[in-house]
């Protein structure tokens, strides 16, 4: 890999891109090809000749860096899911055609949505863009190392952030620094597990699955999607390095099984969010539903429904395009400016405005949501990037957004002793957020206040001589 291959592997992102906006008066065919763009960007940046990443490792060694993990989640969630969505919107229903041969109109909504798949590939190729331009050349240098060699170190960091993390969580406003520590302690338990395995390590097993299926348990009862997902595909990328053919074999598997049980799943268990019945008895009564084959066609509709609008948020998406410009101007730096007041903290400014209602307003004044019910649809980066400055916004923003994931991702393996602990677990859990992203008021929030967070526990692992400097 040399840095004069980053161009080569750059450009090309943006020939789909281009083909796609050529295609704008054939929005379907436009819509395709923006959405195979995607795919080509996955090849070109991670299997081809010209991909471009650290080669200290092996690609399967160093999946959790930004430019699988990340690029994987967040195209994968913004771009490639949406293909749900246009399949509906065309009159298919799991790949059968409900207008049986009937020819297809196309409508405003067919140019909303292939427009909005146009952006979400620009977006995809500027956040590639910008990993690859902050990723540094050869192999990552660190400034320090653990200064324990067996894998007790994970134990020793696991009750460290453990014990911070439950502290404040007892104290008043500090929950956003409570729960980053204790997902580092979660990380922690899930390597600790994989090398006890590894290692035939019975104490380490059973610590680290200890923790895991206790977090694991919790998760399942929460009645959300997102914690059960990250549990699984934290345990498979570390897994992967030493149980390769077996984690690529099950991969298809695990992945129907999620979307075939979890949304019924969880659709039943949100019963206890009512307080009529406890989430463990919600519990009983969704692996009943998903038990009775009687269900399936029950099943079937509630998979589809959250393929189309939950799995992908291109419905949210179109409604903002058709809003801005056309009846509301570019927010310019309204948005960006409230994410910054939302950065003050509220012992400082006890006036300070909620951050979720202030979120909201843009989506209710777009008629995403309607303000008297009670849900949450914030926006997306690539949606906030829009709202703010249009198509340029959308490029240079998520341009910044790959040069800044990378670099908090080369940070914390340059303080914390390279890709095991750096990546794995301290970008990973206190950047856990960017896989994904959030809307501009929160995900500055998480930015800001995690790089705070990952250098007074780097001052802490200093001083407890947990790490030490590599002299090199």
């Amino acid at each position: 890999m040399q840095s004069n291959n980053k161009l080569r592997v750059i450009l090309p992102f943006y020939l789909p891109v281009l083909f796609s906006y050529f295609l704008i008066n054939n929005p379907v065919i436009s819509y395709f090809v923006a959405w195979l763009g995607s795919f080509f960007i996955f090849y070109l940046s991670t299997f081809s000749s010209l991909a471009y990443y650290n080669n200290d490792l092996p690609i399967y060694k160093q999946v959790m860096r930004p430019m699988f993990l990340t690029q994987y989640i967040f195209a994968g969630f913004m771009c490639v899911t949406s293909i749900f969505y246009f399949l509906d919107h065309l009159g298919y229903r799991y790949l059968t055609d409900l207008n049986y041969g009937a020819d297809f109109k196309e409508n405003e909504q067919t140019l909303l949505i292939a427009s909005c798949q146009r952006l979400c590939l620009l977006a995809h190729a500027a956040l590639v863009t910008g990993l690859i331009l902050a990723i540094k050349p050869e192999i990552q240098k660190v400034k320090y190392e653990q200064a324990f060699k067996t894998n007790d170190f994970l134990i020793w960091l696991g009750v460290i952030v453990f014990t911070i993390g439950s502290v404040c969580q007892n104290i008043p406003g500090l929950s956003q620094i409570a729960l980053p520590l204790t997902i580092i302690g979660i990380s922690c338990a899930t390597v600790l597990f994989v090398k006890g395995t590894i290692n035939k390590n019975i104490l380490f097993i059973g610590i680290g699955a200890s923790i895991f299926a206790v977090n694991f348990i919790h998760a399942s009862l929460s009645g959300f999607k997102e914690p059960i997902i990250t549990n699984v595909i934290i345990l498979g990328c570390i897994f992967l390095p030493y149980y390769k053919k077996a984690i690529l074999f099950l991969t298809i598997p695990v992945i129907y099984i999620l979307l075939y049980f979890l949304p019924t799943y969880n659709n039943t268990v949100r019963q206890s969010w009512s307080g009529e019945v406890s989430a463990e008895e919600a519990q009983n009564q969704a692996f009943d539903v998903l038990a009775d084959t009687e269900n399936q066609n029950t099943i079937e509709d509630t998979n589809w429904s959250f393929l189309t609008e939950r799995a992908s948020e291109i419905n949210m998406f179109t409604q903002f395009v058709d809003y801005v410009p056309a009846h509301h101007d570019y927010y310019g730096w309204k948005i960006f400016e409230d994410s910054m007041y939302a950065l003050i903290p509220r012992a400082f400014w006890s006036a300070k405005p909620n951050i979720e209602t202030v979120s909201m307003e843009r989506v209710y004044d777009a008629g995403v949501a309607n303000r008297l019910s009670n849900v949450s649809a914030k926006t997306r980066p690539i949606v906030d990037a829009y709202l703010s400055w249009g198509i340029s916004g959308v490029f240079f923003f998520m341009l910044f957004y790959g040069l800044m994931v990378q670099f908090l991702c080369n940070k914390a393996e340059e303080l914390f002793g390279g890709y095991e602990l750096g990546c794995i677990i301290i970008f990973n859990s206190i950047f856990q957020g960017l896989w994904r992203g959030n809307n501009f008021e929160f995900m500055f929030n998480n930015i800001f206040y995690g790089f705070i967070i990952m250098w007074v526990l780097f001052w802490l692992l200093k001083t407890m001589k947990v790490l030490k400097p590599t002299f090199n």
